[in-house]
């Protein structure tokens, strides 16, 4: 998500830590700890302190992906930061300092490894990845998802540990007719190794725990509330997490997401939906063993830097204020604009429908009657799109677009996408036509065929998005591009709304509240049927969907091999020697200010506590 530009959406562990921030101070709003406020029922003169949970968010996810990257962490004016490490003989090092430096060396590996991960399926978001694996396991396959750059399901790496494993699962997939999925191996001769440097010494460390007194610490000039930890990740860089209270972290999200000029009850609106979209969704990056990013892909997250009054006033205002359906935190997607109508939560992704995400036409003017003109039919949708007026969004810039494309463009976009998933068509030579298949009652597109000189290719849903650049959104149609001989050149995108259009329209916010809504009315206009409450122990953050029996993977293990039990290991085959133990790390050396002496890494020395 993004600052009136577009968003994703979910739980695994996390601490129920009652540290308080500055935005905790008593507040005239009671709550009774299990009562309901919302969305028109009042709250209970009975008081009570909601939960303020840390959650875990990865502030800089591929730390090493590049070979100089750096970080630079400071404590704040008066302040000292605490570093906790552990050393390769599983003693603790312990030093304090004013600041630290982050940066990669690249270690050279003994002898070739080998990185392999099968990759069941590519997604654009989370919520089709989870469906996708959802799918996985239903069949019997131990799956996890991960992110390296989109979204991908694996086969679980500690199940399927050995390439003879992979491959003979991959084998049994295609047998059944299925080309999806793919090996993603490479052979690695160096690594990137995290480094640190304080107080003139080098450390090679892969992990390391950094606090400090005040509990804000300047990472790259921005204060971060909370502490850190920089850790591996599932793709050979690292993670830098930042532990952050809830409401603490509300403050880096808010101002950014909905933007400064939003009047105050859209601000707290954005702040209900923020807290209720994090919580949701902190079983994101288990495989990385963190919760949640601090990109789009989740919610933009960027510290205590240009904290705004009116955000901190709305935080405050709503403190610990969560929507939920059936007593559990619904899926709390907005985007930056939606074009005059809404999306359902299957028009966009995968998976299970949520009643409180259908189609809402954007508008309190009665501007189109969904109910006896269906945006499904191709004549109704472009008479919708030619509407300029009697929605929320009316004069914002994404509301109605139109945008161009050549047929080169066109054509390199769509082939790096189905590079991207080791597709048998990625070798096309050009386009020849592309047209809508299906279109959803809300008027987004569901399947887009692209015929190619090799074969047809069918799109659906958000695949549109990510294969080509043009479309702002799915609710679109296009229209070809011809030169004076009638021959395609490219092609013209017609339509409205920026992002995925589930959920509140940021920018329809800004008229609701200008017309005088409450927060909790506009709440209820975006997600009809929801409630109001405050987090308590009662409401469930998310409960693990039945996975439904559905075409969308593969019945292996009903043919082929069986998916191996954990308990089992399976030798790798003679040409796939033993993976070596990664060297210790080396002694190296630190070049201190003029004047000063240079200093040994005391990884086998003692280190001095300031």
């Amino acid at each position: 998500m993004s600052a009136l530009i577009n968003t994703v959406l979910l739980r695994p562990q996390f601490s129920m830590s009652m540290t308080l921030s500055p935005l905790q101070a008593p507040i005239t709003a009671v709550f009774t700890t299990f009562g309901v406020l919302s969305l028109g029922i009042l709250p209970s003169p009975v008081a009570a302190q909601p939960l303020n949970p840390e959650i875990k968010v990865g502030i800089i996810q591929r730390f090493g992906s590049e070979a100089d990257d750096k970080i630079e962490i400071k404590a704040t004016s008066g302040d000292q930061l605490t570093i906790t490490m552990e050393r390769a003989d599983g003693g603790i090092d312990k030093l304090t300092t004013n600041q630290l430096s982050l940066d990669i060396q690249q270690r050279p590996l003994e002898a070739p490894e080998l990185y392999e991960r099968l990759v069941l399926s590519t997604h654009r978001s989370f919520e089709s990845a989870e469906d996708s694996a959802n799918q996985w396991r239903a069949k019997g396959i131990a799956v996890e998802m991960a992110q390296p750059g989109g979204w991908q399901v694996w086969a679980k790496r500690d199940i399927y540990h050995t390439p003879l494993l992979r491959r003979l699962l991959l084998d049994s997939i295609t047998q059944q007719g299925i080309s999806g999925p793919y090996l993603d191996s490479k052979v690695l001769e160096v690594a990137p190794q995290a480094s640190a440097v304080a107080n003139y010494y080098r450390y090679n460390r892969d992990e390391m725990e950094i606090s400090s007194g005040d509990r804000t610490i300047l990472v790259n000039g921005v204060p971060y509330p909370g502490d850190l930890r920089l850790q591996p990740n599932a793709y050979g860089t690292y993670t830098l997490v930042n532990n952050v209270a809830i409401e603490d972290y509300l403050r880096g999200v808010v101002p950014h997401e909905i933007g400064p000029s939003a009047p105050q009850t859209a601000v707290e609106a954005q702040t209900i939906l923020a807290r209720t979209y994090a919580l949701r969704n902190l079983r994101r990056f288990t495989v990385d063993d963190y919760e949640m990013c601090a990109t789009t892909q989740c919610q933009v997250y960027f510290g205590w830097k240009d904290n705004l009054p009116r955000a901190d006033q709305a935080i405050a205002a709503t403190r610990g204020q969560v929507l939920t359906y059936n007593n559990e935190l619904i899926d709390a997607v907005y985007s930056s604009t939606t074009g005059g109508v809404t999306a359902a939560f299957t028009d966009v992704w995968n998976g299970a429908p949520r009643p409180y995400l259908q189609p809402v036409v954007d508008s309190v003017q009665g501007a189109w009657n969904l109910a006896s003109r269906d945006l499904s039919n191709e004549q109704n949708f472009r008479q919708f799109i030619s509407l300029r007026q009697g929605f929320n969004e009316d004069g914002w810039n994404y509301f109605r677009w139109t945008r161009k494309s050549s047929l080169p463009d066109l054509n390199k976009e769509l082939r790096k996408y189905l590079e991207g998933k080791q597709h048998p068509l990625a070798d096309f030579g050009t386009i020849q036509s592309i047209q809508v298949l299906k279109r959803a009652k809300g008027g987004r597109i569901q399947q887009l065929q692209v015929v190619t000189d090799k074969g047809d290719i069918v799109l659906v849903k958000d695949e549109m998005i990510r294969a080509f650049e043009a479309p702002n959104s799915l609710l679109s149609y296009l229209e070809p591009l011809v030169d004076g001989n009638k021959q395609l050149t490219g092609y013209k995108f017609i339509g409205g709304g920026l992002g995925h259009g589930v959920g509140m329209s940021q920018t329809g916010s800004y008229n609701l509240s200008r017309l005088g809504w409450a927060s909790s009315r506009i709440l209820n206009f975006y997600y009809p049927n929801t409630q109001l409450q405050p987090l308590n122990p009662s409401i469930s953050y998310w409960t693990e969907p039945n996975p439904a029996v559905a075409p969308v993977a593969p019945a292996v293990g009903t043919t082929g091999v069986e998916p191996a039990p954990a308990s089992v290991t399976t030798p790798a085959p003679p040409s796939q020697p033993s993976l070596p133990v990664p060297p210790p790390k080396l002694p190296t050396q630190v070049q201190p200010p003029s004047g000063q002496a240079t200093v040994t890494d005391p990884a086998t020395l003692p280190i001095p506590v300031q």
